[in-house]
Order: structure tokens, then sequence, then C-alpha cells
């Protein structure tokens, strides 16, 4: 097995002056507290605090970035785990579904996501050789049984990382409940006091292309009592929820948009509009 390195200048300039600057201002904010304003995790994990079950579920499926790189290469969603909608697909062992990641490794050469991983293998599970198909048995055991200890659960990991806030993306549509529940024990004397935050994600009701768009608008429309399907209407419900999060200690929105162009709609109403 290859041993697994990480450089201390990796990600430094190569010219040595600019490189010896680079390390003094590292230097100056290493310990600084950790902001994240786009976290990339589940707010159900801070507010349940439960252990984290394989390696697969904490690493690969959540990851977005890790799993379209392997579909982009030909490998099925389904074969690493990862189905269309709860409750459908063939189960997929999360040890097979590790092995296609470890087999595939080098597809993550010179992308952050290699750089991160990288990262957690060394300096979370204190691992010592490169992920491949000849250790991806010994990376799944090593992970997951870390993962089963009190160190390991998701609040012990915000404050091992000396986190200060974290904020997480969700839907208009999302009754933000898991968000209540960490609010409501940072209220307590003796509850956990992590700052996890929610932003505005309104892709769901935003992008006709999304899949479920025209039930999203209805269950927008249900959920504001506002007519969705009527462009001022639409308006109102946006602003609703907006302000609903804001309650919920929203500070910002996220958005998945291909371009940043917008248009000036008329006010004027053509036709009639249809929840059919």
């Amino acid at each position: 097995m290859r041993p697994l390195i990480l450089h201390p200048d990796r990600l430094f300039p190569t010219d040595p002056s600019v490189r010896s600057i680079a390390r003094r201002l590292y230097e100056a904010v290493a310990g600084l507290p950790i902001i994240s304003p786009h976290g990339h995790t589940d707010p159900r994990w801070f507010a349940d605090d439960q252990p984290f079950g394989n390696a697969s579920e904490l690493l690969l499926t959540p990851d977005h970035y890790v799993f379209r790189m392997l579909y982009s290469q030909g490998i099925s969603l389904d074969a690493i785990g990862l189905v269309p909608r709860e409750g459908e697909g063939t189960p997929v062992d999360p040890r097979a579904a590790w092995r296609i990641l470890a087999e595939n490794y080098t597809l993550f050469r010179g992308t952050p996501s290699r750089m991160w991983l990288d990262w957690v293998f060394a300096e979370a599970f204190g691992l010592t050789v490169q992920l491949d198909a000849a250790s991806a048995d010994l990376y799944y055991d090593t992970i997951t049984q870390a993962l089963a200890t009190d160190a390991f659960r998701p609040r012990a990991l915000y404050d091992r990382f000396n986190i200060e806030v974290i904020t997480t993306t969700e839907s208009p549509l999302d009754d933000l409940a898991h968000h209540a529940a960490i609010l409501a024990d940072n209220d307590r004397a003796d509850g956990w006091k992590g700052r996890v935050l929610t932003a505005y994600r309104p892709d769901p009701v935003i992008d006709p292309q999304f899949d479920g768009f025209r039930d999203n608008l209805r269950k927008l429309s249900d959920l504001t009592g506002e007519d969705a399907f009527d462009y001022q209407g639409y308006l109102a419900a946006h602003r609703q929820r907006r302000a609903f999060f804001a309650s919920m200690g929203a500070t910002s929105t996220d958005h998945g948009h291909p371009t940043a162009a917008t248009a000036d709609l008329t006010t004027q109403r053509r036709g009639r509009s249809s929840r059919a």
C-alpha cells in the first residue's frame, strides 16, 4: 500500500518568497473559529446527534461532489446506494459502495474533493496509506469503527473542529423542524450551544425544470394561503416564506441559477392561471 502524505505547503504558491508570506498569513488565522456559510450538512445531524452509520453514509452518499464524479464516469447511482426517492431501488451494501469509490479514487486526482478527503482520512481518522482497491476495507473498517464512538457524533465534531457557525440550505417548503429543535436546545441552560443556521434555497419552486415543480407550487400555495400560480401571489408566497426563514435565524439565500440574467415582467395578466 502506498503511504498517504499530506505536504504542509500543498495549497501554497511554489515561489519561495510568496510561499513564506502564505505560511505567515496562514499561521495567523489557522486557530480561529470556522465560519461556514455553506456547510453541506443536514440539520438533522445536529438536531438528533445520532452516530453516523458507516463510512459510505458519511463520506460518499451525502456528498454530491463525490458521487457526481463517479456518475460522470459511467458508474450508476444505484450501485453506490443512491436512489431517486426514499423506498425505491434495491438496498446496496455500504461496504460494496465504498469499494467502488476506492477502486475509482484516482478519478479525483487534482480535485478539491481529493484534497479534502485525504485531509479527513489522515487528520480525522489517522489513516496513513492511500485509498485504493487494496486499502478499501481497511478504510471502511477504520472509519466505521470510529463513527460508532461518542467523539464522532455530529455535535462532538462541530465542537472538535472549532466551528462558530455553520449554514445549511432548505427548500421554502421545509418546516425547519430540525432547526427549531436545535434552537430549543440552544435556549436551555444546559443545552448545546452550536449555531446551525438555515439559508433559503428556492430552487424547487423557482426552476420549472425541477422535478415536481408544479406540485411544489401547489404545496407553496397551501403552505402560505397565497395563489402561487398567480405572479403577485407567487411573490407574496416567497415573501412570507423568507420572513419565516428569517424568524428561524436565516441571514442568507442560496441559488442554483445557471445565469444571473433577469427580466422585468409586465404586471398585466394574460390568460387564466391553471392549477391543474
